[in-house]
């Protein structure tokens, strides 16, 4: 039987979960064992999938779990697990010269484990069948504004937390805002996140400049990037993605003032930001990459986790069917999720 085990995340500030106790007991009817493990952390309480009949486990658990459980988390593994035995759902950000990758694959290929990466569950078309990228867009958006918005009135952004729901989040961004609106370019406008980001910008009666492969196609440059006040970058980093931000934007003319940069791969050498090379955090959501005029870059890598309510419902809803054929899946979306990783490792 197949053993599905969901793990309670570790990192901090993050309370997203990618099965929901509806769709456990779905998985479960249909013959798939399910564990989750216990969590005063995450959005969806722990009681909700007992109260479904479902299997309930201590918080990190999973490091003792049977051999043939496939363990299902969303964000990274703390390093005092050593090398990796089970196979893992996760996101691995491992792929794409990240700095940390090669450690993680060398985790797994010391303890014989198996990384089945989300960001590479897709059908045969390359598209992904499950993502956060809406939610990422909208919330992305909305830390660009409050960023810009601070700019404006002679601070730094100040620490962020996350909202019970979207209403709550435009609630305060409106406050933030006033009457004043910048001008926005979104790159990536057509995709997931570039959806969300479009959204949240509408809904404060901004009408961005929306641009997708069309508009980039040429290669850049793009001086169009900084006659905008808001840049939000949706296109994840890959091969052949040209530079939207150059190295020398800091001390070039421009209006910009805050790069959103949604998609967030400052360390991959594929990154089409090239003025800063960390991530932000909640506490520090910004960071500042020149003065005079001021440019700000956001960069926080769990921005769904900022809505973390919405934006599991919406994940677990769409993994749910492909988490339904993993028992049977040999040349489908896991079988090529395997073969990727067979391919890196």
């Amino acid at each position: 039987m197949t053993h599905l085990w969901v793990r309670a995340e570790e990192r901090a500030n993050e309370r997203r979960v990618g099965l929901t106790p509806e769709g456990a007991k779905t998985l479960r009817d249909a013959g798939i064992r399910v564990t989750v493990e216990d969590s005063p952390d995450r959005i969806i309480p722990t009681e909700a999938y007992r109260a479904e009949g479902i299997e309930i486990a201590p918080a990190g658990a999973w490091r003792n779990a049977p051999r043939d459980a496939i363990i299902f988390g969303l964000k990274e593994l703390p390093e005092d697990t050593g090398p990796l035995s089970h196979r893992h759902i996760m996101f691995g950000h491992a792929y794409k010269g990240q700095s940390a990758g090669r450690h993680l694959l060398d985790r797994f290929k010391a303890g014989g484990g198996t990384l089945l990466d989300l960001e590479y569950l897709v059908e045969e078309n390359g598209r992904r069948v499950a993502a956060f990228g809406y939610w990422a867009g909208y919330v992305g958006a909305g830390l660009s504004l409050a960023a810009w918005a601070a700019q404006r009135d002679g601070r730094a952004m100040g620490p962020v937390s996350d909202w019970p729901d979207k209403h709550a989040l435009i609630a305060d961004l409106e406050d933030a805002l006033g009457t004043s609106r910048p001008t926005a370019l979104i790159i990536g406008a057509l995709g997931r996140t570039g959806s969300g980001a479009t959204a949240l910008l509408q809904a404060l009666s901004i009408s961005p400049t929306r641009w997708d492969m069309a508009e980039t196609a040429h290669g850049g440059p793009f001086p169009e990037v900084l006659q905008h006040d808001l840049f939000l970058n949706c296109i994840l980093a890959s091969p052949g993605v040209p530079v939207f931000v150059p190295a020398s934007a800091p001390n070039d003319p421009r209006d910009l003032t805050v790069i959103g940069d949604i998609a967030c791969d400052p360390d991959s050498e594929f990154s089409p930001i090239k003025v800063y090379d960390r991530t932000t955090t909640w506490a520090e959501p910004t960071l500042r990459v020149a003065e005079e005029p001021p440019l700000d870059v956001m960069a926080i890598d769990n921005l769904p986790s900022l809505l973390p309510l919405e934006s599991s419902q919406d994940y677990a809803g769409q993994l749910l069917p492909s988490l339904l054929d993993l028992p049977t899946d040999t040349s489908g979306v896991w079988a090529r999720a395997e073969a990727t990783f067979r391919d890196h490792v």
